[in-house]
Order: structure tokens, then C-alpha cells, then sequence
């Protein structure tokens, strides 16, 4: 990243922060692009301590209005030159049942969360293009959740702008994708959480234990973040993690810790032949299904992600991690990082009705039907293992 412009929106603390610390660790020239002037302020001074005084610029900006974005353009362009990347991290939080926020809430989740991102592919993809380098980089959630639409719907949105983004920009040298940093503990989400906890009759630190297990920190996740900005080109078109991002370098993040079960207690050759196989069929799947046609490849994304609870693409990231840990035959990482296997069995038998319903041909209906069982049985045999 030697030399290159990145704006991070949000950069005045949390994910954002260590996202522009490691980009300028990186090499690049990050612009702080974010609307809170002391921790604006703050940022660009922390970055200019640790990596020199051209390593960060701070510009107050509020994403969510086109004035501002466009005086945020101007000003890089008169202060940096080209802006080579874009990393979407600013976030509102506005945590409610969907009746009960008001809409003044839903406007600034709507206007942070998604126009922003807009806006900013507004003024800085033009020239991209024009240049044939680039990188712009959508921030996503877990997905839909409880009293947490006016957040959620539009972070799910961010995905889909992202893929009708990457489809036109398909045959260029830029590069767009989005990456979902899980759950992090950042004085953002903390905000967030401390208003969402009690809906879920929870304490703030019962809900945060529910995820201990795949928790990164704000370090890790930030860091996850820069790698996605490097490896752009590798990642296009995706919706992945910070976890699929690292791991593109061979680094692994995450809670080790020991366990109960002892590496006796696994049956490791099996279950790592089965997991080979499960990530094997689904990597085939999707080079298959990435060679489709723009509109049906998306219905078969979405219908996916709808029904395994998570896109395709953190499918794979998931498996990956699973057989880094099988490999080093790290048992505690394998109960933690475990995927809802039943959800994926759920859908590829979703898969497997669909398919009865819809192909005519009873050559290919036949090679189908055993090929998605042969992806079934394989899933059946792996989670009683693990």
C-alpha cells in the first residue's frame, strides 16, 4: 500500500482507528475521514506519532451529506491526489423495535449506513475508473436481528450495493467487496449494546458473553479490515470477515484457550477428510454459481444466505478456519469456531427440493439429486464429530 490514498470513514476510534493504523503501518496515506472533531483530531495525531507526520490527515466529514462529501473530495484532491481506496466503516447505531424507533432514527441510520457509502462511491469511483485502479470496500453486520432494523437493513444493503457495484465494474482494474467484522467491542458497539442488551433481557456483559467464543478485538478487526483493502483484488465481488481477510496473509486471530476434550478424543483423520470434502463441495458450487448470469447468480446468493444464515462466501471462510484448526489439531478452536452445520444441511435439502421442482431434465435431475445427497451425507456423518 506504499504510497497509496485510503480515506476510512469513522476513523476516530474503534474498528475504524486501528483500521487506518494498520493501513498506514501498510504504507498507505490514510485520510481520516470522520465527523467528531476531537477524536478526528486525536486520530490523525496518534497515526502521525507511530508512523510520520504525511501518514494520516484528518477532514471532518459527515458521509451522510453530499456537501460535505464533496468538500471532503476536493480537499483530498488539493492536499493528497488520487484516492486509490475507500473503506465505508462509519456507523450510526439506532437500536429499537422497528415501530418503536423513531424515524428520525431510521433517517440517520439510513443516511449513515447507506447513503454515505453512495455518496462516496459518488465521488471517488468516477475517478477510479478513469485511472483503472481502485478499491472500495462496504462494511456489512450479521444480519437481520431482533431490534436491530434500522441498523441492520441498511448494512445488509451495503452488501447488495457492493455486488451491483462489482457487476459494473466488472472488466476494470477496481475492486469492491464487503467484509463483516463480527461482534467487537468498541465504545460504538458498546453504545449499541447497552440499548439492545435489556430488549433481550439481558446485561450488557451476559450479551457480549454469548459471543465471547468468536469475539475479535478492535485491533484484530481493524487489522482485518487493511488486509481486505490489500488483498481487494482476491476478494471481489465477496462479502467476507475479518477472519478471511487475515487468514489471505496466514495470520489467525481469535480465542484459543484449552478445552475438556483431548486431541485423543477427536477422531481427526475423519473429520478432517470430512471437512476437506464439505469445503471442497461448496468452493465447487460457487465457481459455479459466480459463472451464471448477474441476475441469477444474486437470487442464488441471497437465497442462500437466507436460508444457511450466513453468505456463501463466510461459508467458506468458516470451513477454512475449521481446517486451519483441525490441522493443528487445536480442539478448543474447533468447539469455538464450529459453523451451524444444520443450517447448511437445511439448505442444500432446500436446494435439493428446489432442484426436483424445477428441472425438467431427468439426466440432470438424476447427477443432481446424488450430488447434493453426496453433499448431505457428508455434513450428517461430520456433526456428531464436532
Amino acid at each position: 500500500m506504499n504510497g497509496e490514498v485510503c480515506i476510512v470513514t469513522g476513523a476516530g476510534r474503534g474498528i475504524g482507528l486501528e483500521a487506518a493504523r494498520s493501513l498506514a503501518w501498510l504504507g498507505a496515506r490514510v485520510v481520516i475521514a470522520e465527523i467528531d472533531p476531537a477524536t478526528g483530531a486525536a486520530a490523525e495525531a496518534q497515526l502521525r506519532k507511530e508512523f510520520g507526520e504525511r501518514s494520516a490527515l484528518f477532514i471532518r466529514t459527515d458521509v451522510s451529506s453530499s456537501e460535505s462529501v464533496r468538500s471532503l473530495a476536493i480537499e483530498i484532491k488539493r492536499s493528497c491526489g488520487h484516492v486509490s481506496a475507500v473503506l465505508n466503516n462509519a456507523t450510526a447505531f439506532r437500536m429499537g423495535a422497528v415501530t418503536d424507533v423513531s424515524i428520525e432514527g431510521w433517517d440517520l441510520a439510513y443516511g449513515v449506513n447507506l447513503r454515505g457509502p453512495v455518496l462516496m462511491a459518488q465521488a471517488f469511483l468516477p475517478e477510479m475508473v478513469a485511472r483503472d485502479h481502485g478499491r472500495f470496500i462496504c462494511v456489512s453486520s450479521s444480519g437481520a436481528a431482533p431490534y436491530m432494523g434500522a441498523y441492520e437493513v441498511f448494512k445488509t444493503a451495503q452488501v447488495e450495493l457492493a455486488r451491483v457495484l462489482d457487476a459494473e465494474m466488472e472488466g476494470r482494474n477496481v475492486h469492491v467487496l464487503t467484509i463483516g467484522p463480527g461482534l467487537v467491542h468498541t465504545p460504538g458497539s458498546d453504545e449499541g449494546i447497552a440499548a439492545l442488551a435489556p430488549l433481550y433481557n439481558k446485561s450488557v456483559d451476559e450479551f457480549f458473553a454469548m459471543s465471547r467464543d468468536v469475539m475479535l478485538t478492535a485491533e484484530e478487526a481493524g487489522a482485518g479490515f487493511a488486509a481486505a483493502v490489500a488483498a481487494a483484488e482476491r476478494f471481489r465481488g465477496q462479502e467476507i470477515s475479518s477472519f478471511a481477510a487475515l487468514s489471505a496473509y496466514g495470520i489467525t486471530v481469535g480465542n484459543g484457550g484449552t478445552s475438556e476434550q483431548t486431541v485423543h478424543e477427536v477422531q481427526w483423520t475423519r473429520v478432517q477428510a470430512l471437512v476437506d470434502k464439505a469445503l471442497s463441495d461448496l468452493e465447487g458450487q460457487y465457481k459455479s454459481w459466480m459463472g451464471m448470469v448477474v441476475f441469477k447468480r444474486q437470487w442464488i446468493l441471497r437465497d442462500f444466505k437466507k436460508g444457511a444464515g450466513m453468505p456463501v462466501e463466510m461459508w467458506l471462510d468458516a470451513l477454512r478456519q475449521l481446517k486451519v484448526a483441525i490441522e493443528t489439531k487445536d480442539a478448543s478452536r474447533i468447539i469455538s469456531q464450529r459453523p451451524p452445520f444444520e443450517m447448511l444441511i437445511a439448505q442444500y435439502s432446500h436446494m435439493l427440493a428446489m432442484l426436483k421442482d424445477y428441472e425438467k431434465d431427468s439426466e440432470k435431475l438424476k447427477e443432481g439429486k446424488v450430488t447434493i445427497e453426496g453433499w448431505i451425507r457428508t455434513l450428517e456423518e461430520l456433526v456428531p464429530l464436532i
